[in-house]
């Protein structure tokens, strides 16, 4: 799929690299083209290999099979009317319109792009940037399966992508939109422990990131283990990681996770449009 990206910022650059190298690795027929009002964050961008920087919105929407929109929610109201003309939506030739921000709906997008547009609707997180990036995916009814696999292949790219109904996006930011700032919150501590016992802090954060990176790919890769039982598993009757879990569970800590979840899920339903 050839894809269009309108922002050169840190998650646009991503998405551009990630797929950039998966095409590099061979998948077939694709080509990344970005655009950025900032000439030289985009000139930047360009240098990677398989990135291509064209002139304007216009040549960006003509050279692209998709246009994804890696821009700040409060710029959708000027930057989507303009470039509205510049996308065929109602035809089998329409461009795919990407939209990447949180609290847009594909309703909005639909009301100002027009009803027959092709929009696909994206909630990525940042750890895109370092292709591990978790995103969920929507569609409206217009767009095909092959464009929206070509789509979710872009997004694969960068981490993992799911299909995961609209109504369910709040949801998914509180889950995975927003938790990579719970887990940095959590190695923080653990750093900070580190070094108050002793261990310099560049060995403690090796640790504490590195155990939570391999923590979360044993769940990803035993899918038939519950994630309480691997957390048993851990935990040697009498030993030293029972007292510290009968410690977390003493001060309510799942339950003060949940409470951030559902801080998160509520704020998310207030932002949409």
């Amino acid at each position: 799929m050839k894809i269009g990206i309108l922002g050169a910022g840190n998650m646009g650059g991503a998405i551009a690299r990630g797929y950039a190298r998966s095409l590099a690795a061979g998948a077939d027929g694709g080509q990344v083209f970005v655009f950025d009002i900032d000439t030289p964050k985009a000139e930047a961008l360009g240098k990677f290999p398989g990135v291509a920087v064209v002139s304007g919105e216009a040549e960006l929407v003509d050279s692209s099979d998709a246009v994804i929109l890696a821009i700040k929610p409060q710029m959708f109201g000027e930057v989507v009317p303009r470039i509205a003309g510049l996308l065929s939506g109602a035809g089998p030739g329409g461009k795919v319109f990407v939209s990447i921000a949180a609290g847009v709906s594909i309703e909005w997008l639909l009301d100002t792009i027009g009803p027959g547009a092709k929009i696909v609707r994206v909630m990525p997180n940042t750890p895109a940037m370092v292709g591990e990036g978790m995103s969920a995916i929507s569609r409206s009814p217009s767009v095909s399966d092959a464009e929206f696999s070509g789509v979710s292949e872009v997004f694969a790219s960068v981490g993992r992508a799911v299909e995961v109904p609209e109504s369910l996006f709040d949801a998914v930011t509180g889950i995975s939109g927003s938790s990579p700032a719970y887990a940095y919150m959590y190695i923080q501590a653990l750093i900070e422990s580190g070094v108050r016992h002793g261990l310099t802090e560049k060995d403690a954060r090796a640790m504490a990131a590195q155990s939570t990176l391999g923590a979360a790919k044993m769940v990803l890769e035993n899918e038939d283990v519950s994630v309480e039982q691997m957390r048993i598993n851990v935990c040697s009757p009498g030993g030293t990681t029972i007292e510290a879990v009968r410690a977390l569970e003493k001060e309510g800590f799942m339950d003060i996770v949940k409470r951030a979840v559902y801080a998160c899920v509520e704020k998310s339903k207030k932002m949409r449009i």
